[in-house]
């Protein structure tokens, strides 16, 4: 018969103190710790070197979204082509003709946003 104190009551133990020690040993050796010297030059805002000018929300235009989401997911399928290399000797003709499918409903939908022009900058 499995007690108690086998198998809940330690997870339960063990997990508390992993969450409590270091939260409370933070909490209370943290500022302790740290330096603490504020100062003019370190309250401003940094931004590479030069004092930054401008509002910083900055609203891009959607199309840079659409481009980036586009590289992701051009770039995500083209993950999915490692495991057919690995494996194209065993596929055979099967795994040639399903890859030539892949490749080419990938450039179906290539070609569907070079005609709605969302690859264009202007």
């Amino acid at each position: 018969m499995a007690s108690i104190w086998n198998s809940d009551l330690y997870f339960v133990i063990f997990l508390l103190l992993g969450i409590l020690l270091p939260v409370s040993s933070l909490w209370v050796l943290g500022p302790r710790l740290r330096p603490h010297k504020p100062s003019q030059a370190k309250q401003s805002s940094y931004e590479s070197g030069v004092e930054p000018f401008g509002d910083a929300h900055v609203r891009y235009h959607a199309r840079y979204y659409l481009f980036a989401l586009l590289f992701v997911v051009f770039d995500v399928e083209t993950v999915f082509f490692y495991p057919w290399a690995v494996a194209s000797h065993q596929l055979g003709v099967f795994g040639l003709i399903e890859a030539v499918l892949f490749i080419l409903f990938l450039a179906v939908g290539l070609i569907y946003a070079w005609r709605k022009k969302v690859l264009e900058w202007n």
